[in-house]
């Protein structure tokens, strides 16, 4: 956890002891709202790069067969098929409680523009008006995606375990619009016969390993990147159940799925998935610049009594209707203040902040504490 330590530098004749309380009203209205990853909806990976990747997978499989590498010489046929676990995962040392949001899923209807549904027939996908529909899960990284690029944060891990297929290095990974670009990418064969497509990686973050070399479930691939098609960084995660003749699936079951009776995933996560994703301190409100420039989060732990600090709170899936409990809590653990803030729309990730001055009373280790919906997170 992280520590923040007030230095004492009031007279203790001057300090006057506040009791646990609700914030004035001026400070019940935080500064913040969403964040929206992908605005504009630009297309992840042309028609023309997905042939290109599939054309560079069924290569890579023959010579790998030619050389007598090949670990998985099927198409599936049927029957059981692998499941996925997460393919994110924050790195060691990373204090964030959680790192990831999803801004979209795979588009099954295949009109457009604008014509979507996703596994759970609602609309969280996206087409474009030159015909893409989107064929995979995007997994962006929040708050602070670029500084945890910048810094190997977030790590793309292999879902299941397989055979290295097709590995790409040394492209651009700061994209931030339609470019046509090459991404950075991993694609593994399972021992089923499909295919999982890792896109999006960071520049000259890609295992070590190389093509035909196995990896195992959870094994590290890279880093979250914005590679390709890209308007910042996030995994572009893609499926296929066969390759020649290609099968792409969606690795979600639900009642608009047509692709798959069933979940490719051991825990298949909820459509929306409410969680505070990290609480931080800053000495002053955190900067989002224009893509692709790296946040400025002015994170802070440390701080003087007559210091103005803002406490910072970054939502993913915040539900319109509920409510989250907030704590500031004094070195001898009672309350500073102690309030309900109520969130009135529903946003797939958020940014909030709430500043004090002037009421911190006691030199010594304070905990900034949220609470929402049972789970509970606390920053020292």
């Amino acid at each position: 956890m992280k520590t923040t330590t007030l230095t004492l530098l009031l007279s203790l004749a001057s300090i006057v002891p506040i009791s646990s309380q609700t914030p004035d009203p001026a400070y019940l209205q935080p500064e913040g709202g969403p964040y929206v990853f992908n605005e504009t909806h630009e297309t992840c990976l042309t028609e023309d790069q997905r042939q290109l990747a599939l054309q560079s997978i069924k290569q890579n499989i023959a010579l790998l067969r030619q050389d007598n590498k090949l670990a998985t010489d099927h198409n599936r046929l049927g029957g059981a098929h692998i499941l996925f676990s997460w393919p994110i995962k924050k790195a060691d040392g990373l204090d964030y409680n959680d790192v990831w949001s999803i801004s979209g899923y795979l588009d099954h209807n295949t009109a457009y523009p604008s014509q979507l549904t996703d596994y759970n027939c609602g609309t969280k996908t996206y087409d474009t008006a030159a015909g893409y529909n989107h064929a995979g899960v995007d997994i962006y990284t929040w708050p602070f995606g670029w500084k945890m690029m910048d810094n190997d944060e977030v790590e793309i891990i292999a879902a299941a375990a397989g055979q290295i297929i097709y590995k790409n290095d040394g492209q651009y990974d700061r994209s931030c619009s339609f470019n046509n670009n090459v991404w950075n990418a991993v694609y593994v064969q399972h021992a089923d016969g499909s295919v999982a497509l890792y896109g999006h990686m960071k520049n000259g973050s890609l295992t070590t390993k190389s093509v035909g070399d196995m990896v195992a479930e959870g094994e590290f691939l890279g880093i979250v990147g914005s590679s390709g098609n890209s308007t910042g960084p996030h995994l572009h995660f893609e499926v296929y159940s066969q390759i020649d003749p290609d099968v792409l699936i969606d690795p979600y079951t639900g009642s608009c799925n047509s692709l798959n009776p069933d979940t490719w995933w051991i825990n298949q996560k909820g459509y929306a998935n409410p969680n505070i994703n990290a609480l931080l301190t800053h000495n002053t409100p955190p900067v989002f610049p224009t893509c692709p420039t790296t946040e400025t989060p002015n994170e802070s732990t440390q701080f003087e009594l007559d210091d103005t600090i803002y406490f910072g709170l970054y939502m993913r899936d915040q539900v319109a209707g509920t409510s989250i409990n907030l704590k500031i809590i004094k070195p001898n653990n009672t309350y500073l203040y102690n309030w309900f803030f109520d969130f009135t729309a529903n946003y797939t990730s958020s940014w909030w902040y709430w500043y004090f001055t002037g009421v911190f009373d006691m030199e010594g280790t304070w905990k900034w504490e949220a609470t929402y919906q049972g789970d509970t997170v606390t920053h020292e």
